[in-house]
């Protein structure tokens, strides 16, 4: 259930009233006159279930709740209530297959600013799959991977496509690209220092290297495997399953491939640098792709399946 804090002005409260009653799958309507104080108004509580809210978030927005006052969305982990479980079995269809594009485009959003903290963490990855790549090392390169932030913006791409969100496009993208550039400048000033104190050296990034060879030797199976991390990872984000993202995270080479990119830069091997960047574009692109493409189908699903309701 999702439970819905409203600020409604005094004059849009029965308008707002009559739209969550007549709305399938919500209950709990509470209504505190008056207490509102910035912006004033009334305060209007109700609980919705999930595969209801989006479409009732859209129709407050319709009434320009969002401008004249607010509306607070929160997930709710448990509710004891018969009215609830009433108003579940009444809705449409099944709340995880449900996506709250609102949500959806406020996480992404987030997740997708150029900040200190995102450069932070993505140059603190690029920098440990360094040392994977350096060290043949399996278990730093899975770490780097599962430290990296990379897939906010990757998200904040396809959400933006599919609802056509230009801003959001450029923001992410900005994110994205900005960011693995920094991120990679920064690393091939470690590898330099690394080589200066003798921790890092030419014979390294010469050697086979058979657990981490794979990042610069891009394939077919690299742009398949970077598809269904994509798919796995956008399903994630609109059921609200976040601890997928984990296993998403460390599906793809995106950071080792661009840590690779940086580390084969600084002993001038261009070889290993070209293959590494085609390795980053390879999952960059697919994963892209399959986010685009999952979220333009669960939108069409959810509107043939509200079509359907509507017709019966």
């Amino acid at each position: 259930m999702l439970h819905l804090r409203l600020i409604v002005p005094q004059d849009r409260t029965d308008d707002v009233v009559h739209l969550v009653r007549h709305t399938v799958g919500t209950t709990h309507l509470v209504v505190m006159p008056g207490v509102a104080l910035d912006p004033a108004g009334d305060v209007v509580t109700c609980d919705v279930a999930r595969e209801a809210g989006d479409e009732l978030i859209t129709s407050l927005r319709e009434l320009g709740i969002d401008e004249s006052g607010s509306i607070t969305v929160e997930e709710t982990d448990l509710t004891l209530s018969a009215h609830a479980d009433r108003a579940e079995e009444e809705a449409p269809g099944e709340g995880a297959d449900a996506v709250l594009w609102e949500e959806l485009a406020d996480a992404t959003h987030e997740e997708s600013t150029f900040s200190v903290t995102y450069l932070a963490f993505l140059s603190i990855a690029t920098m440990l799959a360094a040392c994977g790549v350096m060290l043949d090392n399996a278990i730093l390169i899975v770490g780097a991977m599962a430290v990296g932030p990379e897939f906010g913006p990757l998200a904040g791409i396809s959400t933006a496509l599919v609802q056509r969100v230009p801003r959001l496009v450029w923001r992410s993208l900005w994110a994205l690209v900005g960011g693995f550039a920094v991120a990679m400048v920064l690393t091939a000033g470690f590898a330099w220092m690394m080589n200066g104190l003798g921790l890092f050296t030419g014979a390294m990034i010469e050697a086979e290297r058979p657990n981490t060879a794979f990042i610069w030797q891009p394939d077919w199976m690299s742009f398949v495997v970077a598809f269904l991390a994509g798919i796995g990872g956008t399903l994630s984000l609109t059921s609200a399953k976040s601890g997928a993202l984990i296993g998403v995270a460390i599906s793809v080479t995106t950071v080792p491939a661009a840590a690779n990119a940086a580390v084969a830069f600084s002993y001038q091997d261009l070889a290993q640098t070209w293959g590494s960047v085609g390795q980053l574009a390879a999952n960059l692109g697919g994963i892209v792709l399959a986010g685009t493409l999952t979220l333009l189908v669960q939108k069409a699903l959810w509107a043939m399946h509200r079509r359907r309701i509507r017709a019966a």
